[in-house]
């Protein structure tokens, strides 16, 4: 998926997620580290907008593992999570990046081309249900945020501010 795609699906998940946690949903600093969570398996890509900014590590990571190699993997995820924990990092950074990290390669699941998850091992898991930058990403990028959000409003989740409470029937 395209790198706005997984910014949308990372911040989606982080709004979803972060109440399970006991966690503020709509926090800055949680929604920031969510969205570099959501961009950062996509290093290993030069062309990506991660890797165009982090220009000699992509190409770097590119060359040497390709692209959805390990930072497409569960390995990366443990791996990012158990270091951010043995830095001292507090729980909800460690979320809030986990999360964006998942989201990601949830997203790119939907792809043809899938995952290597178990990598180094070869084999591939996916539901390819669209392309990379095809109208159809977008309908699904859509679909997932309005599901999320739909799940928040029904199951007590969200709460409407003050001035639309009235306005959307909605309960408190």
């Amino acid at each position: 998926m395209m790198a706005r795609s997984h910014v949308v699906v990372g911040v989606a998940a982080w709004i979803a997620v972060a109440p399970l946690l006991h966690l503020p949903p709509a926090d800055l600093p949680g929604t920031v580290l969510a969205v570099l969570g959501a961009l950062l398996p996509d290093i290993d890509h030069p062309q990506s907008w991660v890797g165009r900014r982090t220009r000699p590590v992509s190409t770097a990571l590119a060359a040497v593992l390709g692209h959805r190699g390990v930072t497409h993997s569960a390995v990366a995820v443990i791996v990012l999570a158990a270091a951010l924990l043995y830095g001292g990092y507090r729980h909800a950074t460690v979320a809030a990046l986990a999360i964006g990290y998942l989201s990601h390669l949830a997203a790119d699941m939907l792809t043809p081309r899938g995952l290597r998850l178990a990598w180094p091992l070869r084999r591939t898991w996916g539901v390819p249900v669209c392309r990379t930058g095809s109208p159809a990403e977008g309908f699904i990028v859509a679909l997932l945020v309005g599901l999320i959000l739909w799940w928040l409003v029904n199951h007590g989740r969200w709460v409407w501010p003050a001035g639309l409470a009235g306005l959307v029937g909605t309960r408190h």
